[in-house]
């Protein structure tokens, strides 16, 4: 009997913190945040859940910025025309990485609990893995709007813009 299910979107979790992590349900979030803005299968994306210390190295290296960060996101093909694609070659997304002490210590402030920041990071990092940035105010709102309506259809609504003191 043949399948008739679709390759899915390849995304690969590691924790490499004490933090217990649900590795299955991060990766299905992030696949389906994928999904929902058009990248479809062959392709692969990884996410890498670290600690401060490992975060504020990265930060310092990647982004010329001191201290711990919540999430950073490295694009790797930052062209999505299928034009260029060859049948069956992979398009790697790029990777995500993310300080779930520094979301622990946010989300009372931002999402609401520890589980909706983490979610809110990795759609927040999906998005700039797609190109998607809030450098201005015109970019801010596309992409709030976006982290917005994944949230609602993904996870579960937020009540309001964690993002809107940035």
């Amino acid at each position: 009997m043949e399948s008739d299910s679709q390759p899915v979107v390849a995304v690969t979790v590691l924790n490499e913190t004490d933090a217990p992590i649900d590795v299955d349900s991060w990766a299905d979030l992030v696949r389906n945040a994928l999904a929902a803005e058009g990248v479809v299968a062959p392709a692969e994306t990884n996410v890498v859940f670290v600690d401060a210390d490992t975060i504020a190295e990265l930060n310092s290296e990647h982004m010329g910025k001191d201290g711990p960060t919540d999430v950073l996101s490295f694009p790797i093909d930052d062209e999505w025309d299928d034009a260029f694609v060859m049948p069956g070659e992979i398009r790697f997304v790029g990777d995500i990485v993310l300080c779930p002490e520094v979301a622990e210590r946010n989300a009372s402030e931002h999402a609401g609990t520890t589980a909706d920041e983490i979610a809110l990071l990795l759609i927040h990092g999906t998005l700039h893995l797609l190109g998607h940035d809030h450098g201005e105010p015109e970019e801010r709102a596309l992409m709030w709007a976006t982290e917005q309506r994944l949230m609602a259809e993904l996870w579960r609504p937020l009540s309001r813009n964690p993002w809107q003191d940035s």
